[in-house]
């Protein structure tokens, strides 16, 4: 058994967690950038909402294909030099939207330079280096990390907007990438490392062999395995769907740009919340019942978002009932991963529950373009929400509480 503290965890690695979370939040700058540019390129370019989203589409599908490798590679050759690469090539690939000429099919190939690019930054390359690092605090550890996305949801949309706003759609793809590049590029040159990086400054960590775990083929195996991925691939269709429309809903219902954007960016702050909630959760109490139950705030919210007519308060609650847990699904099912399967695989395990993500988040937008083009109303969309919500959190709420079933072990392989 290990000695070391949760104090002791974060005294030595506390900025690990703080590099990752801004790396993921760079690794989602398409995802939860995009929405304000929506209806500005469609304008302009007298195209559909729906073509205008799916090159979201191509980029996440093609992390769904790609992202079980990359987990398997970072378990071979460590995080870093994936997440340091990866942030420069996102950026930039994210100011080439601006550029797109009259044709569709320019756009579709610059997002799928953005495909290529945001493989090397996937959530399995922050959250592995954390994992590695803490054990007696992994949950709220793993919370800080992902607050990157939470600090993505609620800044992305303002700086988006006044960027449009002050040097129109095109330009501000580049400010929108430089600014935060700038923000987010040093600290994770400076501080982002995992325990199996090569040329890391603290005593090494044991070998992937001598980690415990259950192999690759177990955990694809495994009915918990299973129902993580599809309570993720549910989650991902519906939450990140709202997240990217979520700023053309509320203009739908009359609010004006800054308006909508203010109060779609309470889903960002109302994330960070969720996420260092989650975490403390976590820790304290099984992950499945933790899960399963901030999985059903959203249909609250799109509850609310259904009869609130055009009540500030109300859309400003429905905002914050879904930030909450979009501040959670991510923390849980890692959470789970590391508890059922341990770290011996946990990249490529994790890898293979982000293809569930990705196809969620590429299909959920898409779907919810094709509902508004077809009906001019997101409502039909809601309703769906409300349904795959609910059976995403079933799946979680449903599985075994053998959370803890490598914590020993990992505690006194990490001694």
């Amino acid at each position: 058994m290990t000695d070391v503290s949760a104090r002791d965890e974060w005294r030595q690695f506390g900025l690990v967690p703080v590099a990752a979370g801004l790396g993921y939040a760079t690794s989602v700058i398409h995802i939860y950038g995009i929405g304000p540019y929506i209806g500005p390129v469609a304008e302009a370019m007298g195209w559909s909402r729906t073509q205008v989203t799916f090159g979201l589409t191509i980029a996440t599908l093609v992390q769904a294909i790609g992202g079980i490798f990359i987990g398997l590679a970072v378990d071979r050759f460590g995080p870093r030099r994936f997440g340091v690469i990866g942030i420069v090539l996102l950026t930039v690939a994210f100011a080439l939207l601006g550029t797109v000429g009259a044709s569709l099919s320019q756009w579709y190939l610059l997002w799928g330079l953005i495909a290529m690019v945001s493989l090397p930054v996937q959530a399995s390359v922050w959250t592995s280096a954390v994992a590695s690092r803490f054990e007696l605090s992994r949950g709220l550890a793993l919370a800080v990390t992902l607050c990157g996305a939470s600090i993505a949801a609620g800044l992305f949309p303002i700086l988006g907007t006044w960027a449009i706003k002050t040097f129109g759609w095109r330009m501000a793809f580049a400010v929108h990438g430089g600014l935060w590049f700038v923000v987010a590029a040093p600290v994770i040159f400076l501080f982002f490392r995992g325990a199996h990086d090569r040329g890391n400054r603290k005593e090494p960590a044991p070998a992937k062999r001598d980690l415990p775990g259950a192999t690759l083929g177990e955990g694809l195996r495994s009915s918990v395995y299973h129902r993580l991925f599809v309570a993720s691939l549910l989650f991902t269709f519906t939450i990140i769907a709202i997240v990217v429309h979520f700023v053309s809903i509320l203009g739908d219902r009359g609010a004006d740009a800054m308006t909508a954007a203010a109060i779609a960016s309470f889903v960002g702050w109302f994330s960070l919340a969720g996420r260092l909630g989650t975490g403390v959760l976590l820790d304290r109490f099984p992950a499945s019942l933790v899960g399963a139950a901030v999985f059903m705030l959203p249909v609250i919210g799109c509850l609310l978002l259904l009869g609130s007519g055009t009540s500030f308060l109300a859309l400003a609650l429905a905002s914050g009932l879904i930030g909450l847990t979009l501040g959670a699904e991510i923390d849980v099912v890692v959470y789970l991963i590391t508890r059922h399967f341990g770290l011996r695989n946990f990249g490529g395990l994790y890898g293979g529950v982000l293809a569930a993500l990705s196809i969620g988040t590429a299909v959920g937008p898409l779907v919810a373009a094709l509902i508004h083009d077809r009906t001019g109303r997101y409502e039909m969309f809601l309703y769906l929400a409300i349904a795959t919500m609910a059976a995403s959190s079933l799946a979680i709420g449903t599985l075994p509480r053998g959370d803890r079933k490598y914590a020993t072990a990992i505690g006194a392989a990490c001694e």
